[in-house]
């Protein structure tokens, strides 16, 4: 009987690393254990080939020459790819593996690394990972581009602080459902900081701006005492 350990050969698994040798040696590896491996180099490319290739597992680097690796993320949940993320990073700090989970990361596995780590990892993920249905697109379209820290509906776009790129891509991506106060503040800011509620409050008023700026076809809902909604 087939085990469950074998998913390999059922899955394409994207990698973003911009270092050359380590990105053709995650390539190898994983190919030799019988994963499909969509590579790239760019933040920018992530989003575009993993966001049309269906893959069934990320293992995404940090430090990207173009865009903050977790900000990737953010912009992948937002389109729709819910498949799981492997951060890979030169730092381990706690406040940095916290910061990667509250962008939509699954695991964090830190520089230098094994490889046997790697693929088991990536295996666990596959396991512990819902059967993926079609994947939507970004929200009545609205598009994040992480290397530039814009929002973009259809032809029109506007710059975002990283802070507001980091809440509308949380928004986005729970489109449809309320997304409560605190998870907010921990998705855009760092571990421990100190935010008031006036000061979530003005950032969502700026993102309300920009998307009747850009007359987006949604809207930023109020719910009382819980959080925000985007419909």
């Amino acid at each position: 009987m087939r085990q469950v350990e074998d998913v390999g050969d059922r899955g394409t698994v994207g990698v973003c690393e911009d270092d050359a040798t380590l990105r053709s040696v995650l390539e190898r590896t994983l190919r030799a254990e019988g994963f499909d491996v969509v590579a790239v180099s760019t933040g920018r490319a992530a989003i575009e080939r993993f966001s049309a290739s269906g893959v069934a597992a990320i293992v995404l680097d940090i430090g990207l020459p173009d865009a903050d690796g977790r900000d990737v993320c953010q912009a992948l949940r937002a389109s729709g790819v819910t498949a799981p993320v492997l951060f890979l990073t030169a730092r381990g700090e706690v406040a940095d593996r916290v910061s990667g989970f509250t962008a939509g990361g699954d695991d964090y596995l830190t520089k230098p690394f094994a490889h046997a780590e790697l693929l088991v990892r990536v295996r666990a993920l596959l396991r512990r990972a819902a059967p993926q249905g079609p994947e939507r697109a970004s929200s009545d379209g609205v598009r994040l581009d992480p290397a530039t820290l814009r929002l973009h509906v259809g032809e029109l776009g506007a710059e975002l602080t990283p802070t507001e790129f980091r809440l509308l891509a949380a928004l986005v991506a729970g489109s449809g459902s309320v997304i409560r106060r605190h998870a907010l503040v921990a998705t855009a800011w760092p571990d421990g900081a100190i935010v008031h509620d006036n000061t979530l409050d003005t950032y969502v008023k700026r993102l309300r701006r920009h998307l009747r700026e850009l007359a987006a076809p949604c809207e930023i809902r109020t719910v009382r005492g819980i959080g925000y909604e985007l419909r």
